[in-house]
């Protein structure tokens, strides 16, 4: 049982003896952009502790506004160097030291609506000013499962041979910051590799995390989506790692995600046997969902380390002790691509 968050973010941070090693062939330092993300704090000190753990020498370089009280402090506690830029600020941008390695996590989702001149500036404006920055670097590029059209949830999901029909402005958006992206890489050969993920989840946030908040609280289920994927976060940043001794120019595209397609109808229902509740549910079952089929990653890097089962049981005690929420709700069940 997970009771706090500082027992949840050790074990978030805890790398595996596959990232160990990976991490000891990672030429020169890591530079994540957008560290202040609903990952990117346990991904920076998952790949401090990897390198210390590995015996080496390697810089983890943090950027971000830091605007969450506390965090570059946090950060800074664990060996990470932390630099305080607007990235949209050019002349900040450009002043960030060279490395070999970057993790792109920066983005704009939520709130979209009424703020698209902002998500387009974030997603699409600011990949092209990181290309030309970075262009004799390894590029991790985070994007998102939703640039993938709706499939039927029993077609397996959508692989990386799939073409892009994304619903929305914002997966507009993300599919926009891969192209730019693609485009830096072709002008400048910059290795890359395109991290298409769908959907990370830990007990502060996530889809399971709102499943079993509305079993609690007996409010209804909506089964418009009637299927999704899931990925502890934990082993989603593993992957952000280790990706970066994929890259390559064009660049690498891989969906990363859980190896389930996983009926919501289900999910709730064991949830419920663990919190003594009984689901309540509304609308039926659309034929399609927004599926990832990720088994090229599970080629690459193996299945997830922390099973279903395992999410479905801490996110139960979480919930039953009243844990901690970062309250950024993932709008999982929209159909219509309105974030």
């Amino acid at each position: 049982m997970i009771d706090s968050v500082e027992k949840l973010e050790e074990m978030l941070s805890r790398p595996g003896s596959d990232l160990v090693k990976d991490i000891a062939n990672i030429q020169g330092d890591i530079l994540i952009l957008g560290v202040g993300g609903k990952m990117g704090p346990s991904l920076a000190k998952l790949a401090m502790r990897a390198i210390k753990e590995a015996g080496l020498n390697k810089r983890v370089i943090g950027v971000s506004r830091f605007s969450e009280q506390g965090l570059k402090e946090e950060l800074e506690g664990e060996g990470i160097e932390t630099i305080a830029i607007d990235l949209l600020n050019d002349q900040e941008l450009q002043s960030l030291p060279d490395v070999e390695n970057v993790i792109y996590m920066a983005g704009k989702k939520f709130g979209t609506t009424g703020q698209e001149h902002f998500t387009w500036g974030m997603n699409t404006y600011l990949p092209g000013r990181v290309g030309e920055k970075f262009k004799k670097s390894n590029i991790v590029v985070f994007s998102s499962g939703n640039i993938y059209p709706f499939v039927s949830h029993g077609s397996s999901g959508a692989t990386e041979d799939t073409a892009p029909d994304p619903r929305g402005e914002y997966a507009q958006s993300c599919l926009g910051r891969e192209r730019i992206f693609e485009y830096f890489s072709h002008k400048y050969k910059i290795p890359m590799l395109i991290y298409r993920l769908n959907y990370a989840v830990d007990l502060r946030y996530g889809n399971l995390l709102e499943i079993a908040q509305m079993v609690q609280e007996e409010r209804e289920i909506d089964l418009s989506i009637g299927h999704m994927n899931v990925i502890w976060q934990g082993d989603a940043n593993e992957i952000a790692i280790r990706a970066l001794l994929h890259c390559q120019s064009p660049p690498k595209i891989l969906n990363v995600t859980g190896p389930e397609t996983i009926s919501i109808r289900w999910a709730a229902e064991e949830l419920g046997k663990l919190l003594g509740k009984t689901p309540r549910f509304k609308n039926q079952e659309e034929p399609d969902a927004l599926l990832n089929n990720a088994s090229h990653s599970h080629q690459l890097f193996g299945y997830p380390k922390v099973s279903l089962r395992e999410m479905f049981a801490l996110t139960a005690d979480w919930v039953k002790a009243g844990g901690a929420t970062l309250n950024k709700p993932t709008h999982f069940q929209e159909r219509t691509g309105k974030f």
